[in-house]
């Protein structure tokens, strides 16, 4: 597999995919066309607009999956694919509804270089239970491509000791998951990634993760660090 799960499509100064573009272009590279599934969002032929104009200078071409005749044929004939940030639950909802799921899982699986941004790198995992969105919609399941074995948290944020919010903590919220489910949580930060290069995972970016395992304190990673270990991950959901 070739995985470029970015923890944003954004960091905070910069443009779209702008903080990521040299892990990108590896990704990418000898890739004249991009399938971009923009369901995150409302406004599909928008966000194509915007992937185009980030990957332009690569020398790609985008192609909405939403203008397919046929989307899972499209997925099967794909050189990349790429899926947006946005609403988890309106994505995961779309990929259902167009039966996408199997047919993304078997393409990426057979060689077809996956990048995945905030919401896309959700749908990477076994399951949507990590994200951090409002369910604006109901999917059929919380059954995502599964294409590592553990999940993760976009957007991670540390818990900030200064703050007057009354409401949880992200750190909070991950332990609350791993006290009905025995699965890993990365929690990536803003300007970090995880690439993964077959059997080889490595954490990217500047700002680094924290692994969050049942029963054991959070674990700080930082940018280069080996995450293999990770991949080969037994999941087990309301355990």
């Amino acid at each position: 597999m070739e995985l470029l799960l970015l923890s944003s499509s954004m960091k905070h100064g910069t443009g779209f995919l702008e903080h990521a573009m040299p892990a990108v272009a590896e990704l990418l590279a000898d890739r004249k066309r991009l399938l971009f599934v923009p369901f995150a969002k409302s406004d599909h032929d928008g966000y194509v607009a915007t992937v185009q104009a980030a990957v332009e200078p690569l020398g790609i071409t985008v192609d909405g999956i939403h203008r397919a005749d046929d989307p899972v044929a499209a997925v099967g004939s794909a050189e990349a694919v790429f899926i947006g940030g946005g609403n988890t639950f309106r994505l995961l909802s779309a990929l259902h509804r167009l039966d996408l799921l199997t047919a993304l899982r078997a393409a990426v699986l057979g060689g077809t270089p996956y990048l995945g941004a905030s919401a896309g790198t959700n749908m990477a995992c076994p399951s949507l239970r990590t994200s951090n969105d409002m369910p604006i919609v109901e999917p059929e399941s919380f059954a995502a491509i599964g294409l590592v074995p553990f999940q993760i948290n976009p957007h991670y944020q540390d818990p900030d000791p200064g703050s007057k919010h009354m409401g949880e903590t992200r750190e909070q919220r991950i332990v609350e998951f791993l006290e009905d489910n025995d699965v890993p949580v990365l929690g990536i930060r803003e300007g970090s990634w995880l690439r993964v290069r077959g059997e080889h995972a490595e954490l990217g970016g500047g700002t680094g993760a924290r692994l969050f395992t049942r029963g054991a304190d959070p674990r700080e990673l930082k940018p280069g660090e080996d995450l293999t270990f990770l991949l080969g991950t037994v999941p087990h959901f309301d355990a």
